[in-house]
């Protein structure tokens, strides 16, 4: 039993001790790196760079191990005997069968996720099956898959070492949030890898080299499958090696303050990449004045105190343009985004498909807006550039991030001038971390939670649909008419979304068909029986309507920010206050809300970046963005800021067969730069 014990440690202390190597070399390596720009350190520096930064490694490596350490204590007889054998098999049987011929969560998603669900639930009861009836395999087996793990170990610490090799090369840090983004765009990130690197003679170096590696480390443990099914051992490593695990977080816990000296590159060199990955998906933040391109401050505040006529920043009164009749009630407000409307799918932008005969219809009964961007691709861009008026940040949204209640919202605002402020969500808030931003904002939140079974029709995946969702809103606002307060209500829709699945009947595309164009068609169609239920109400004339898109059904594109894969709808419609006309000139989609509280002569001290297109110093601009690069439009100039203060700029030159077409240039318009700088800097 004791050698059994040690052996086993072995496994693990040796996928340890390798991680302690490969750290030590890589900080060795980083530190001649032309990226490291200081080795001034001090000697407390010097200690923790190799001292605390093995301890941080030692931490990540037990963590790590975690996998690992699962598959050898289950590895044994006792799963196989009776009447455990026969219960687990029937357990995965019974799972499979759910998956093949039920109507499963995984089967409402999609097609893909069934086939993956299948194929793994397949291949559990399979291979289970066949070493519960033919024992003798079991031994072949555990030597197939020990070997596969800890080749697999083996080779993804190497891999890391190359990853944050290159990583530093590029951006001098550990891996921060822009690892994380590659992690969305990887069709773009590996094609740019395969274009910057000789990527194949990198990959099969690290191939031979992590077989080599594995041989050496374990090629002592060729015969030793039997040593896993060995008894006594398992008390050991089973309790022993979970207490280890909770002290290495609580040692990182530990180490982690000591990473926040004056020198950034030594605080970087202690840190171990894993951990930083972790930090910077949980932050979900990009630190602006660390990575992109900068101005003096007093720069950048005379900028915004000139474009924005305030005395400090953007802070300044508002004055809205159609005066309140004094003894009126205010006007109530209700705001849809709609999932994934790109302006692509309308009629009026020249689709010939007849998907959304009421927005097209809505774009000539209001203010209507040609040529209006969405800040993001992701639906908590769209919640944030219409909810807190302010360019993207580089990152996550504020919405996903921590610490995002007490913002200055547009909710915020108008609660304090008397509004009962609802936010309507059809599936469950805690989705994107929606309840903790619109919660914690002063918003009231009905989503799926609060329906009755009876208020629900139809639901998939992503909640209810957009009929009930609407229907839900309906009921809500005709009791809250009832009161001396005015309403805001933000409804989002859901149902343009995978798996593009709806009620059937209600439009020619059959509701099974799990298209984009019957998801679409669908989000119209639902948009219009909410309106027309609307008319039917008491508080319809008393009330203004802002419909517009979250963002686009996709974002890809063969620049860095298509702007077709930004344009988005949006109209403002209120009969008897909004004329109908066309709004042609660049908006933002931070611009929206401010311009419909113009709208209704609302007056009001205003943090906000957006502005109300009806200001007469209106400047045409507009904010796009990816989690990383960020984009400002002004004039026929597209400036995009990227990490390691990187520049580009593009000329739009914009034809009938392609409104959006543009052009990159060598020549950096100075001006366009600055004010992009001013803007971004500013907001973050």
């Amino acid at each position: 039993m004791k050698n059994a014990t040690n052996r086993i440690w072995g496994v693990l202390g040796r996928l340890i001790l390798l991680t302690l190597l490969a750290g030590l070399v890589l900080r060795i390596v980083l530190l001649f790196n032309e990226q490291t720009l200081s080795l001034d350190f001090t000697a407390l520096e010097w200690i923790t760079i190799y001292l605390v930064g093995a301890v941080n490694d030692l931490c990540v490596a037990l963590l790590a191990g975690l996998p690992l350490w699962l598959w050898m204590v289950t590895t044994t007889d006792r799963k196989y005997r009776s009447p455990w054998g026969w219960i687990t098999l029937s357990v995965l049987v019974a799972a499979l069968c759910y998956v093949l011929f039920f109507d499963s969560i995984f089967s409402q998603y999609s097609g893909a996720a069934r086939r993956i669900a299948t194929a793994m639930l397949a291949y559990w009861a399979g291979s289970y099956a066949l070493r519960l009836f033919i024992p003798r395999i079991r031994p072949y087996w555990t030597r197939m898959w020990f070997f596969l793990l800890t080749t697999i170990y083996v080779g993804a610490i190497l891999f890391n070492v190359v990853s944050e090799y290159l990583f530093w090369n590029e951006f001098g840090v550990r891996y921060n949030f822009i690892a994380v983004d590659y992690l969305v765009y990887t069709h773009e990130v590996i094609g740019n890898i395969v274009e910057s690197y000789p990527i194949f003679p990198i990959l099969a170096g690290w191939l031979v080299l992590t077989l080599v590696v594995r041989e050496l480390l374990f090629r002592s443990y060729r015969q030793s499958e039997q040593l896993f099914y060995a008894a006594g051992w398992r008390k050991y490593v089973a309790t022993l090696y979970p207490l280890l695990v909770i002290a290495a977080v609580g040692l990182l816990q530990l180490t982690t303050p000591l990473q926040q000296s004056k020198n950034t590159y030594a605080n970087e060199l202690q840190a171990n990449g894993l951990q930083r990955f972790y930090d910077a998906f949980r932050k979900n933040e990009l630190d602006y004045r660390q990575f992109y391109p900068t101005c003096p401050e007093q720069e950048v505040s005379d900028y915004l105190c000139r474009v924005y006529g305030s005395e400090q920043g953007v802070l300044r009164t508002v004055q809205g343009v159609t005066p309140q009749e004094p003894t009126a009630k205010p006007y109530n407000i209700v705001l849809i985004t709609l999932e994934s409307m790109s302006a692509s799918y309308m009629a009026h932008f020249g689709n010939t498909k007849r998907l959304t005969p009421t927005l097209d219809s809505l774009y000539t009964c209001g203010l209507a807006f040609d040529r209006l961007y969405a800040t993001g691709n992701r639906t908590v861009r769209g919640l944030e550039a219409v909810t807190l008026s302010m360019p993207p940040c580089p990152g996550q949204s504020i919405i996903k991030r921590r610490d995002n209640t007490s913002c200055t919202t547009i909710g915020e605002l108008l609660a304090a001038k008397g509004y009962d402020v609802t936010y309507f969500y059809g599936g469950n808030s805690y989705f994107d971390n929606m309840r903790s931003f619109f919660g914690g904002n002063g918003y009231r939140i009905i989503d799926q939670t609060t329906y009755t079974d009876e208020e629900i029709t139809f639901a998939n995946i992503w909640g209810v649909c957009d009929e009930d969702c609407y229907r839900k809103a309906v009921r809500t606002l005709d009791t809250l008419a009832t009161t001396s307060r005015p309403f805001f209500a933000h409804i989002m829709s859901v149902s343009n979304h995978r798996p593009f699945t709806y009620p059937a009947g209600r439009i020619s595309i059959p509701h099974d068909s799990r298209s984009r164009e019957g998801g679409v068609m669908y989000s119209d169609y639902a948009l219009g029986e909410f309106m027309r239920a609307a008319r039917q109400t008491d508080w319809f004339d008393r009330t203004i309507f802002l419909i517009t898109a979250d963002h686009c059904a996709s974002s890809a594109g063969a620049v860095d920010i298509p702007l077709d894969k930004y344009h988005i709808p949006a109209v403002i419609v209120a009969p008897g206050l909004v004329e109908p006309r066309i709004e042609s000139r660049i908006v933002s989609q931070i611009d929206l809300m401010p311009t419909l509280l113009s709208l209704i002569g609302l007056s009001y001290e205003s943090p906000f970046y957006g502005r109300s297109i009806l200001e007469p110093d209106f400047t045409e601009r507009a904010f796009v963005a990816t989690y990383q690069d960020l984009g400002y439009i002004e004039g026929d100039r597209l400036t995009i800021l990227s990490p390691v203060r990187r520049v580009a700029q593009y000329r739009l030159t914009p034809t009938a067969e392609d409104p959006h077409r543009m052009e990159a240039v060598q020549q950096i318009d100075s001006l366009a730069l600055q004010h992009a700088i001013a803007y971004y800097q500013g907001s973050n």
